[in-house]
């Protein structure tokens, strides 16, 4: 799982660093700017960001608000930076922290991405099956009222969608709604 540590400091950056890959983080990736982090978050798809208040850039808040999907952060900061508004992708840790605290927390939110991705998998996945009955029941219809081949069905389905700039599945949708009236 991709792990990222954000900090201004150059200092801060290698001893998080340094503490990971203690812990068996190998692939930890570092940076001191926030639009550096965004890009490697862009590039990478999921994981979580440890970083503080401040980057060199901006502040937590603005990376928090640009953070991709499948990604959650971990500031860590004193106590008077603590954040306002709680956000389901931020978790914060009060400095100083325990190595313990930090890789159980790491851990956690880890598990989370994971669990959240996969869920996200298991919906598309029900989603296109069902995409493909209504794809399917358009087909049926386009066979039996205008005598098609299945083959011509589907080419009929994918020219009228591509015509109307619209999904296959649109189209189905619109070929079942009309052949009810």
């Amino acid at each position: 799982m991709n792990v990222i540590v954000a900090f201004a400091k150059p200092n801060d950056i290698q001893n998080f660093k340094s503490i990971l890959n203690k812990g068996g983080y190998d692939s930890v990736q570092c940076y001191q700017s926030g639009v550096q982090a965004l890009s490697a978050m862009e590039d990478l798809g999921s994981g979580v960001i440890i970083c503080g208040y401040r980057l060199s850039d901006m502040l937590y808040s603005e990376l928090l608000e640009n953070m991709p999907d499948y990604f959650k952060m971990m500031m860590i900061a004193s106590a008077d930076k603590a954040p306002e508004e709680i956000d389901d992708k931020l978790v914060f840790l009060q400095s100083p922290i325990k190595k313990s605290d930090l890789f159980f927390t790491l851990n956690m939110m880890l598990e989370g991405v994971t669990l959240t991705r996969k869920r996200a998998k298991e919906r598309n996945k029900t989603k296109n099956d069902e995409d493909k009955k209504t794809i399917a029941a358009a087909k049926e219809i386009l066979m039996s009222r205008h005598h098609m081949t299945e083959p011509e069905a589907h080419k009929y389905l994918q020219k009228c969608s591509m015509d109307s700039g619209t999904r296959m599945v649109e189209t189905a949708e619109m070929i079942i709604s009309l052949s009810t009236i």
